[in-house]
């Protein structure tokens, strides 16, 4: 028995070498059809738009600029001065400057911060945000900051 003849027979063809010269039937061109110039050759960039400017670059806001901005408001500024307008002994919170007219019914919900701003000498309770300086006004005065 010949262990030749019971192999399967190939039928995969060879590849063509292209650009071998005129004489093998595959130069030439090579198989890229009538190209010639920048069609014919293989390192054109994928964005490249025959020299205009590319499409990525047209839009810079689409890129991200403007984008990744902080979306959380600036928090609005109350200064101890404005605050030694109130009577001695109140608790001072978002609805207390509402009220007493120190922020605007547009302010509401916006985030409150207290500074140190002037000077104040009224004893008050501070159940919002105190920077350093402000804490000390108030502490120094007799008040307490929560």
């Amino acid at each position: 028995m010949n262990i030749l003849s019971s192999l399967p027979a190939i039928v995969a063809l060879s590849k063509k070498r292209l650009g071998r010269g005129t004489g093998s039937g595959a130069g030439n061109k090579s198989g890229r059809g009538t190209t010639r110039h920048q069609t014919a050759r293989t390192d054109i960039p994928l964005h490249f738009e025959g020299g205009q400017n590319r499409f990525t670059k047209r839009f810079p806001l689409l890129r991200g600029k403007g984008r990744n901005k902080v979306v959380n408001p600036k928090s609005l500024v109350v200064t101890i001065e404005q605050l030694s307008k109130l009577k001695t002994g109140t608790e001072v919170s978002q609805e207390t400057l509402l009220s007493e007219g120190i922020i605007s019914s547009d302010d509401k919900n916006r985030n409150i911060k207290v500074v140190g701003g002037g000077t104040i000498d009224i004893v008050l309770t501070v159940r919002l945000p105190v920077t350093k300086s402000a804490k000390e006004a108030i502490e120094k005065a007799g008040g307490k900051v929560e």
